[in-house]
């Protein structure tokens, strides 16, 4: 850029078509430069756990992988967000970008959402403040943030044409209100809009959400982009508010846009805002000068692994603990570790937040870490947990045919190490038309144990896996679009066949590729396992029997909590329940822990000693569990979201399927402002574990709740005193009550909080402001947030249902503010 230009009158030197130019991608991760202005390429990439940097969703440069959003959102600590999210902006710097998509702030509407891992809480307020953390963090390193999905992204079954039926006032009071104090508190740069229509409209297309309430009530200055592929129009997105599509090239701008300009559709004053806007960005992240070669690097630094080991251990929520826990590492104890989470590292979840890790620790390979070797270990997997058949992997010739029907001669050929691709771009060396081609992949698979083997695949297009020349599995004639690859691929497809161990059995995949519905990619996966069953969950209670100590790893994994699909319950998959309780009867030195994306049915629960929730916390993942089994660290973490009994008990499950998981094109948001505890509260319903839940290793005293007014706020201070043994942390959650309503509103809202850290015997004190917004609701005939005068009672408590404190205040004089 040249120096003694401002972005406005580089802007006004551009053509229509350069300006044009920066409204789209020209790939799939950057925005095209322009070399007689001196502008610079803006690149971006995806998180918000990490930085894959410009790869495909599988494989790609390493990079660190931290926890998962849920994860952040049980430390109920912004400034762990802020510290995480300036670590990844370093990470977005090494893989050359100067945006990170993140963070994701939609939030826990129901139990069951594919993506609740990735986002960090069923309340608005915890959620808009670890957002404004994250968000200051990345931008004060110069990387943009982009939070998303704006707005009503609560569910991902058929999230690309539902429309969310949000009435205004729950929008404004819920789902708006973290991407509101992103903008106003956080300063973010970047907003991404979501993929589903908000009352009838795409978001992509919403003049009310994108101009109105974002620039319009808010006075946001920063740029919207599209998710990918998630706009599908030139002039009513451009109108709307859209300024970027994504990714590139163009679909429905470019020419497009120039012949809108041209016929009246959009005024040239809409195209240089636009344009303004995305050169903003480009400022104010360096891209606007960036020129470099585009260089991406694995750069695995030590204070990224300890921040990653330390968030994980902040963010573990201990929710059971009969005494067991810590365990003492000079005991001598024989432990049996035990369950499909013992010696795989699950550390993230699935979908556009996967990334390649630098490395990943088991459960297992911590305990083996803390305790300096395996001598007092024993393992037994005792069930499985997978969603679809274990991946294949080893040696594969790939064969792609520029036709789709494995016709004529192969094209291109390449090696693969494991039968799974997520294809974008340049497919088959560029040699075959990425609509219209096919694949043949050929290798083997040598079993360890006889007997008969589930051999399975899915896939974005027609194809059949074989293994020594029979058909095992086939969808090559009656292909149908399921719940893999964000709807884009079918379901699994799975046959049986015995195998003989040690025999190394000839498999191959035959693909062929079909045009798109939405996005635009090609991928498959291909695995085989052999079932666990009865007789594995014996072994394995027996196991524990000549034990001190059973620990149960178990769970979900990446394939269930994941984009692009909503579970199908919130039982633990598999035969994991029936290994709990075999085990539990075996040893009541049962430890459970827990990784899940989200809340589970826990039938077991009275049966076991302990249980934590340790959720996907990144690459330490083993490290982090240790370190909380032998007390090397607190856990730290209280509930972000409520864990109900049955899955029956959660805000959004209806009779309706309107309601839920949608009827006809329409989710109607039926509970209104009653989601998360507010829902139980008004149902009267006892959760497994309420909202803000979380044992720890120390014990607290909270006593003198002091209210003060302070001008227009109150000013809550509560002190705190470590009693226990050792140092610890505790989190002081204030809620309102408005005693007499001008309008129906939840029996209690979440309106502050405070999280202490603190020695054995220190005291400290927990300080919560509390504005006029507190107070408010929002009015829809007047359009403004209204606080009324008289009674509001202020409950200081450990969870959303254990109010240990309270207090009434008198608001004097009403407050009124327009959005």
């Amino acid at each position: 850029m040249p120096a003694n230009l401002t972005i406005e009158q580089l802007v006004d030197s551009m053509t229509l078509a350069e300006q044009v130019t920066l409204l789209s991608g020209q790939d799939f991760w950057s925005v095209a430069p322009n070399e007689r202005l001196g502008i610079g390429t803006l690149r971006v990439t995806d998180g918000p756990n990490g930085a894959r940097g410009g790869g495909s969703l599988i494989g790609g440069v390493k990079s660190a992988s931290f926890p998962v959003g849920i994860a952040i959102g049980a430390s109920w600590n912004p400034a762990l967000a802020e510290e995480i999210g300036a670590a990844i902006g370093d990470e977005v710097k090494s893989k050359g970008a100067h945006v990170s998509l993140a963070p994701t702030v939609n939030i826990h509407r129901t139990v069951t959402n594919g993506r609740n891992f990735e986002c960090y809480s069923e309340d608005p307020l915890l959620t808009g403040a670890l957002a404004v953390g994250y968000i200051k963090g990345l931008q004060g390193q110069g990387i943009s943030a982009t939070i998303k999905h704006f707005a009503g992204n609560e569910s991902e079954i058929k999230r690309t044409t539902n429309s969310s039926e949000i009435d205004e006032r729950s929008l404004r009071e819920i789902y708006l209100v973290p991407f509101e104090m992103a903008v106003k508190q956080g300063g973010t740069w970047g907003i991404m809009s979501s993929y589903n229509k908000l009352n009838g409209t795409y978001a992509a297309e919403n003049h009310w959400l994108l101009t109105e309430v974002l620039r319009g009530d808010w006075g946001y200055d920063g740029i919207v982009m599209s998710d990918w592929f998630g706009s599908r129009s030139t002039a009513p997105t451009v109108n709307a508010g859209l300024d970027l599509e994504m990714p590139g090239p163009t679909r429905d701008r470019g020419d497009k846009l120039i012949a809108a300009v041209e016929a009246g559709d959009v005024s040239a004053d809409t195209v240089r805002t636009r344009a303004l806007n995305m050169l903003r960005l480009m400022e104010r992240t360096g891209a606007i000068s960036d020129f470099r070669a585009h260089k991406e690097e694995a750069n695995d630094r030590p204070e990224h692994r300890a921040l990653i080991r330390r968030a994980g251990a902040e963010g573990t929520v201990l929710l059971k603990n009969s005494g067991i826990l810590p365990l003492d590492k000079k005991s001598g104890q024989t432990i049996a570790v035990i369950g499909p989470n013992a010696k795989v590292a699950q550390i993230m979840g699935g979908g556009s937040a996967q990334l390649n890790p630098h490395y990943s620790v088991s459960p297992w390979q911590g305990l083996v870490n803390a305790l300096g070797g395996d001598t007092l270990l024993s393992f037994a997997e005792g069930a499985t947990n997978h969603r679809f058949e274990p991946l294949l992997t080893g040696t594969f010739k790939a064969e792609y045919f520029a036709s789709r029907d494995l016709s004529g001669p192969v094209v291109h050929t390449e090696t693969i190490d494991n039968v799974q691709a997520f294809l974008i771009g340049p497919i088959g060396g560029g040699m075959v038309d990425p609509a219209a081609f096919s694949l043949r992949i050929s290798g083997t698979f040598t079993p360890q144990a006889d007997g008969v083997h589930r051999a399975g695949f899915f896939a974005t297009g027609p194809a059949r896996l074989l293994i020594d020349g029979k058909i095992v599995a086939d969808c090559w004639a009656d292909w149908t679009a399921g719940q893999t690859f964000f709807e884009e691929g079918s379901n699994e497809i799975v046959g049986e066949v015995s195998l003989k161990a040690g025999h190394a059995h000839a498999v191959v995949l035959e693909y062929s590729a079909k045009k798109s519905d939405n996005l635009t990619f090609t991928a498959f996966q291909a695995g085989i396992g052999k079932p666990l069953g009865m007789d594995d969950i014996a072994e394995a209670a027996a196991l524990a029997t000549a034990s001190d100590i059973a620990v149960l790893c178990v769970g979900r994994t990446g394939e269930w909590d994941t984009e692009g699909w909503d579970l199908p319950h919130i039982l633990l998959p598999g035969l994991q329940n029936e290994l709990i309780e075999a085990v539990a009867a075996a040893n009541p030195n049962t430890i459970v822990v827990l990784q899940t994306g989200g809340p589970i049915e826990m039938p077991w629960l009275n049966k076991v000693s302990a249980v934590f929730q340790s959720w996907y916390p990144g690459q330490e993942a083993g490290n982090t569990i240790a370190d909380i089994l032998f007390g090397d660290a607190e856990p730290g973490g209280r509930l972000p979201q409520t864990f109900p009994v049955r899955w029956a008990d959660n805000p959004a499950q209806s009779q309706d399927p309107e309601v839920y998981p949608g009827l006809n094109g329409e989710v109607r948001y039926e509970e209104g402002l009653f989601i998360g505890h507010k829902h139980y509260d008004k149902m009267g319903v006892q959760p497994l574990f309420p909202f803000g839940f979380g044992l720890s290793y120390t014990s607290f005293e909270w006593k003198n709740l002091r209210i003060t007014p302070q001008d227009d706020d109150f000013v809550v201070e509560i002190d705190v005193i470590n009693i226990g043994p050792r140092a610890g942390s505790d989190v002081v959650q204030v809620y309102v009550e408005d005693k007499s309503p001008i309008l129906p509103r939840p029996l209690r809202e979440l309106k502050g909080f405070a999280k202490l850290h603190l020695g054995a015997g220190e005291t400290g004190t927990a300080r919560v402001i509390l504005s006029p917004r507190s107070f408010a609701t929002f009015d829809i005939g007047s359009r403004e947030w209204i606080a009324r005068s008289g009674a509001f009672t202020v409950h200081a408590g450990h969870t959303a249902t254990d109010l240990v404190l309270q207090e009434t205040l008198h608001r004097a004089g009403e407050w009124r503010h327009k959005p």
